[in-house]
Formats: structure tokens, sequence, C-alpha cells
């Protein structure tokens, strides 16, 4: 919450995850609870796993997602953070799953090669992705 609020400070706006450190509210599947501090916004859901989510762009409401649960056939409700979440995260989970296949890093002294060459991890599959998009035959 402290770097929510140091962003916040410098006109930086976010949605992401939170790890668990202590504790934790106990919810059963499709519950969700708040808290905020003023702009500052943290959630908590339970659907397969619990979620923590803190936010300084969106609301504490819940909104259909579109689909049906496949056993139930009843429609699948998210809090609205965790859909933005995941529909704006798609790009960066792909890379980071590609990324991961055929890792680059060292264990080096220095940090600076160690960044260097995720870096150029990260360039070599960018050129890779623009060529797959440019050549789909």
């Amino acid at each position: 919450m402290r770097l929510a609020q140091t962003l916040l400070d410098r006109n930086v706006r976010v949605c992401g995850t939170m790890r668990a450190n202590r504790g934790g509210k106990r919810l059963k599947k499709g519950q969700s609870a708040f808290r905020r501090k003023d702009d500052i916004m943290v959630q908590v859901c339970k659907d397969k796993r619990l979620v923590r989510m803190v936010s300084t762009i969106c609301e504490a409401t819940i909104v259909n997602t579109g689909q049906k649960d496949r056993k139930t056939n009843i429609e699948i409700k998210k809090p609205y953070a965790v859909v933005q979440y995941n529909k704006f995260m798609e790009g960066v989970d792909e890379a980071d799953q590609y990324l991961s296949y055929y890792p680059v890093l060292l264990k080096t002294v220095k940090w600076s090669i160690t960044v260097l060459l995720y870096l150029l991890n990260c360039a070599l599959f960018n050129a890779f992705f623009l060529y797959r998009t440019l050549n789909s035959n």
C-alpha cells in the first residue's frame, strides 16, 4: 500500500495484484471484501483461489464477465479491478511465459550484466513477435 501511495503522490495510477504477507480474510467462493483509504482501494476476492488487488483506478464493484459457469450455467461475476487487470495484462503474461522457456539470465556478481541480458532477451522476443505477426504464413 505504501508503493501505491508513493505512485499516487507522483500522479501515477495503478491496478495490480498483491502478494499476501500475513493472515487474511476467510472467504467462500464468489465472495469479496474491500477496504479504501482515500484513493487507494485494496480488494480481496475468492474464486478458485484468494486474489488480492490494489487499485487507485477502479471501484469496488462486481461486474458480469459475460461468461457462464460450465456446471451451474450461472453468469460469472468478478470484481471490476480483476476484470480490468486481466484485460490489460494479457500480453505481458504471454511475454513472460515465452521468455521463461529459454532463459538467458546467468547468475553473475554484477547486477548490470543481469539487467543487460534481460533487456536483450526482451528485445529478441519483441523482434520474434513482430516477425511472427507480420509474416503470418
